[in-house]
């Protein structure tokens, strides 16, 4: 029971952050997963099962907050789903062992490139441009919806920060839009999951725990998706990806052990540089906003 409450709470803080950044359910519960033993393909399919139903709760508050841009949603969602599919069956046929440390890898990759692209922007929002083209959308979705599957998290992260990149839509509407069109994704992906598995090959009541934690959190990250700072949580999200899955790397790639000293210190610096980076963002937040403020109005004429 402690278990499972554990990983609840687990499902609700990643669903927070998901529901209001559009990023980092799939690859915070995967991270976590396979720290905690969990074979690669096991750990996505759990991941992928339990956001079916996060993804419909989160998708359903993002619509009654008018969050969501269905155009974009009708666009990705297709190719997301077929990229998500082929993601599943080729995970499902990688040996766990083998596999393991490349999706760590891939991971981490993942939390560096979140905390890049909101780094980048030092607290300013960008400017809107107008929306971007299917031809944008459509191999985006492919590209996003393979890597959500293939890592147990990646629509978010790839999605969420390059059509925020682009500065083509509104940050909310691309959170809402993202996490709608998870929905699609995320049922694509656990059907070539239980494919390739089986039914008894997935731990269902872990992904039922998380699923439920998900669900309370959906409807009030949509609700203050609003109010949030996308660049801070951004930091912050991509700074925990990659603290939690450079222990998996530097074991398996480096030959360092859980008692090793150097691996503990180098975990320290990671750490001390993350907060410092979530430091530097709120800052440089705060200053945009307020050289925002110092803005003259236009005269009226």
């Amino acid at each position: 029971m402690r278990s499972l409450l554990i990983l609840a709470i687990v499902g609700f803080a990643a669903q927070l952050i998901d529901g209001s950044l559009g990023m980092a359910y799939g690859v915070t519960a995967s991270s976590l997963l396979l720290a905690a033993g969990t074979a690669p393909a096991a750990a996505s399919a759990i991941v992928h099962l339990a956001e079916v139903g996060t993804s419909l709760f989160s998708g359903a508050a993002h619509w009654k907050f008018g969050n969501v841009d269905w155009k974009v949603v009708g666009i990705m969602a297709l190719p997301g789903a077929i990229g998500a599919f082929l993601g599943a069956t080729l995970l499902t046929n990688l040996p766990a062992d083998l596999a393991k440390p490349f999706v760590a890898l891939f991971l981490l990759s993942l939390g560096v490139y979140v905390m890049y692209r909101f780094l980048r922007l030092k607290g300013a929002r960008p400017q809107l441009k107008p929306r971007p083209s299917a031809k944008f959308l459509a191999p985006l979705g492919l590209v996003a919806g393979t890597m959500d599957a293939i890592g147990g998290g990646g629509w978010g992260p790839i999605g969420t920060s390059s059509l925020l990149s682009s500065g083509r839509m509104e940050a909310r509407k691309v959170v809402g839009t993202i996490d709608t069109s998870e929905f699609a994704v995320s049922i694509a992906a656990s059907a070539g999951f239980l494919l390739g598995l089986g039914s008894a090959g997935i731990d269902w009541t872990t992904a039922l725990a998380l699923l439920a934690g998900g669900a309370v959190a959906a409807p009030i990250a949509a609700w203050v998706v609003k109010h949030l700072a996308a660049t801070i949580l951004g930091v912050a999200a991509g700074g925990w990806i990659v603290l939690t899955n450079s222990m998996t790397v530097m074991e398996s790639w480096f030959n360092l052990d859980k008692t090793s000293g150097l691996l503990w210190l180098i975990m320290a610096v990671l750490a001390v540089g993350w907060l410092l980076l979530i430091g530097w963002t709120v800052r440089s937040h705060r200053a945009a906003k307020q050289q925002a403020e110092r803005q003259p109005e236009p005269a009226e004429v």
